[in-house]
């Protein structure tokens, strides 16, 4: 497929799917908080988007009934003495809720010391640089405290500088930053220009039989490389594709 054809269809998929309630994705349950609320819950929730959708969705609507769906509330004064008893069920899979007690306390000490995951991401993010890449890698240090964290919890939030995909904090990135029907754009400081597409097995998949990369390895080289391919096609706004590389071979949608 050339080039004007394979906008022509990737365009007439975003359209498709980029509209309200398009498919079964966990971001929905958040489209019903409150601004301030919704920060912290989406980069909960792309920290436990894997595995099933409807177990992703059972566990964030848990942990938003606990909370009352005051979540920034509970989160800027957590305290593992005071609260960990009411999260103590909150289990994902091979994540504890001693993973998810850290996960709180980390997100509470950013509230603290910058007020916002935004205000700390943008100290590291510049228009200088070519994507989102240096501003993310910043981020997720701040999560993480090498040997003295359980195994499971790095899982959560992983180490960008491994150069791994990081498909879930790209995910977060394009709720944060992108604005549709879908994405939230609550982050008026950095550009849809620097954002990397969220690559799982699918998109890679996908990416390969599309001819956007030739690279064998799913990774963040690779996840920048067709970020780069999909500029020609939107320079603006080229995470905007995630919906369409998403759907096809999914939802019945077939390579054109």
């Amino acid at each position: 497929m050339n080039e004007k054809k394979l906008k022509k269809y990737l365009d007439s998929l975003y359209k498709k799917y980029h509209k309200k309630y398009s498919s079964g994705d966990p971001v929905w349950i958040l489209h019903g908080l409150k601004q301030e609320d919704i920060e912290i819950s989406a980069f909960i929730t792309s920290c436990y988007c894997y595995g099933r959708v409807g177990a992703i969705c059972n566990f964030i609507s848990k942990f938003l009934d606990i909370t009352g769906n005051k979540v920034y509330e509970f989160t800027s004064n957590y305290s593992e003495r005071k609260d960990k008893k009411f999260i103590d069920e909150l289990k994902y899979r091979f994540n504890s809720a001693d993973d998810f007690s850290i996960l709180l306390s980390r997100i509470r000490n950013i509230l603290i010391k910058h007020g916002s995951l935004e205000n700390y991401f943008i100290k590291g993010y510049s228009e200088s640089h070519v994507n989102v890449l240096p501003a993310l890698k910043e981020f997720s240090s701040a999560f993480r405290c090498g040997s003295s964290d359980p195994f499971s919890f790095g899982y959560l939030v992983p180490d960008v500088n491994a150069g791994s995909a990081c498909k879930r904090l790209n995910l977060f990135l394009r709720w944060m930053i992108r604005k549709d029907n879908i994405d939230f754009g609550l982050w008026k400081g950095a550009d849809t220009s620097k954002l990397i597409m969220p690559l799982d097995t699918h998109v890679f998949r996908v990416s390969r039989m599309l001819s956007l990369s030739i690279r064998k390895s799913c990774d963040m080289k690779f996840a920048e490389e067709i970020t780069e391919k999909l500029k020609k096609f939107d320079p603006c706004d080229p995470v905007k594709y995630d919906f369409a590389l998403c759907h096809i071979g999914i939802e019945g949608e077939l390579l054109g």
